[in-house]
């Protein structure tokens, strides 16, 4: 499978990454590292967070029917192609990397499209900005 784009649903965290607070998780360290990785290579990385963006979940039918049959053991859920790659974890870089090596290159010199994250800039949570 190769993708453009990629849609994590997050499970309900203090703010779009969970890469903030007193304690923080060191597998979402790794997988925001991961995701950027995986922008860089020209696939298009959207996050949703259950608290911040609920509505996202409810909008996209795979995710919305997901949660009802499964509850929120299945966040994260990993969307890519139209269907679920991943569910219940964070993957890999080997395997975001495995999606996405087909995915098209950017054109030299051109930004590698943003990580999105739910109201806040690409490195997730600012200094003193109050999300966390």
């Amino acid at each position: 499978m190769t993708i453009s784009e990629l849609l994590v649903f997050d499970p309900a965290m203090c703010c779009s990454t969970g890469v903030c607070g007193p304690e923080v998780d060191p597998a979402l360290v790794r997988f925001a590292a991961d995701l950027e990785s995986v922008s860089r290579e020209g696939v298009a990385v959207q996050r949703f967070n259950l608290v911040a963006e609920p509505q996202a979940f409810m909008r996209n039918a795979l995710v919305r029917e997901t949660l009802q049959r499964e509850g929120t053991s299945c966040l994260p859920l990993i969307v890519a192609g139209g269907e679920v790659v991943s569910r219940g974890r964070y993957p890999s870089r080997e395997e975001l990397a495995g999606w996405a090596a087909q995915a098209p290159a950017a054109a030299p010199g051109a930004r590698a499209p943003a990580l999105v994250g739910i109201g806040q800039p690409a490195g997730g949570c600012a200094p003193g900005s109050g999300c966390c």
